[in-house]
């Protein structure tokens, strides 16, 4: 088993391309093995890179602009308008499922944080 730990997106990419190929494995056997190793890797990384527990989506589009260096006009490049992404990120609109699944496949964000919970503030 030639397993590494997760130290960057590129490794965490490839972990789970190789958890996409195992997955349906059998437990017990070495394939099986591999899945739930490589699967418990991928959570830590994920939860080290992209912690979540009491952040709203909201909240963690906001660390994943101020932490790597992205901009409002890159959402909005992501999302394909420039006032949606003003609406998100000031809490005028929830991020839809078509929108977390954008950014989710641009910024490498799991999407499961990104639809989480409700990130509309009040009117």
């Amino acid at each position: 088993m030639d397993i590494r730990p997760i130290r960057t997106d590129s490794d965490h990419k490839e972990a789970l391309r190789e958890i996409e190929r195992l997955w349906g494995a059998e437990p017990g056997t070495p394939e099986g093995d591999k899945l739930d190793v490589l699967a418990t890797l991928v959570e830590a990384y994920e939860n080290n890179r992209w912690p979540s527990e009491g952040m709203t989506p909201l909240e963690i589009l906001w660390s994943a602009i101020k932490d790597d260096g992205r901009t409002q006009a890159e959402l909005a490049e992501v999302l394909g308008a420039r006032s949606r992404a003003s609406e998100i990120l000031n809490g005028k609109r929830a991020i839809s499922l078509e929108a977390a699944r954008k950014i989710s496949a641009a910024w490498k964000i799991p999407i499961q944080l990104l639809v989480a919970r409700s990130n509309v503030t009040a009117a």
